[in-house]
């Protein structure tokens, strides 16, 4: 709108000034004395400066006035936010670890170092884990000794010292599937799932998520297994569909 007015103003102000330059010379007359023309010529000279810097700041401001249609800037799109799994029940814990329950499986497998395995895979067997107080009243019972517990946890990886959730999800990281994009599938998940840094479980103890050596699915590449179901030629864009199938 004020470019507009501006060329309005500038095209009134042309006009006033090829008037004034067309009244000047149809008024004067041959008997004009040699001081009216000097007048005159000094009042026109003027006038015609006038009237060109009118006329060129007119133009421009013309073509401003009459306005190009604005062509309209597509939206942007939204991306829409990923499904998040849906709220399941948590998978209750079991009771508080019984002393009875150990008392029970020391008597039915041994006391002696050679039963350690069966013992820590029959306490996990029902926990779901090895717990602390467990492994204590273990050690308690049998000729078995805290570091000898430690070494043997912590070198299979079957076994778990912490919850696990109620579904576990095996990554699988052989050659194959770790050429095929594991690690990108793997982190796409941990992501999804809001498994917090240095942790293998969610919040919720919905999902445990395990990287583990090999699957013998090659064929799949990159695959993984949500408690024992295969799913494979994966993206990380795809592994969360899966998980939400499997489940």
């Amino acid at each position: 709108m004020t470019a507009r007015k501006t060329a309005w103003t500038t095209g009134a102000l042309v006009s006033l000034c090829v008037v004034v330059l067309l009244a000047d010379y149809a008024i004067a007359g041959p008997k004009s004395t040699t001081a009216a023309r000097l007048a005159r010529k000094r009042r026109d000279s003027v006038v015609a400066w006038v009237l060109i810097a009118a006329a060129a700041a007119f133009l421009p401001l013309a073509g401003q006035a009459q306005g190009r249609p604005r062509v309209p800037k597509p939206p942007t799109p939204r991306s829409s936010p990923r499904p998040r799994p849906a709220p399941r029940t948590q998978h209750p814990e079991p009771a508080a670890t019984s002393s009875t329950f150990v008392e029970d499986i020391v008597a039915q497998i041994g006391r002696g170092k050679e039963a350690a395995i069966p013992l820590l895979q029959a306490i996990q067997s029902h926990y779901r884990y090895l717990p602390d107080e467990a492994l204590r009243r273990l050690c308690e019972l049998t000729d078995i000794t805290p570091a000898e517990i430690t070494g043997i946890s912590s070198f299979y990886a079957r076994f778990r010292r912490s919850p696990a959730g109620e579904h576990v999800v095996r990554v699988c990281h052989g050659t194959a599937c770790h050429v095929a994009g594991a690690r990108q599938i793997t982190e796409e998940l941990r992501r999804y799932l809001a498994i917090p840094e240095g942790a293998d479980t969610d919040p919720a103890r919905q999902f445990t998520l395990d990287e583990v050596a090999c699957l013998g699915c090659c064929s799949l590449a990159p695959m993984l297994m949500v408690d024992g179901q295969p799913a494979g030629k994966l993206t990380p864009a795809t592994a969360s569909q899966a998980l939400r199938a499997s489940v």
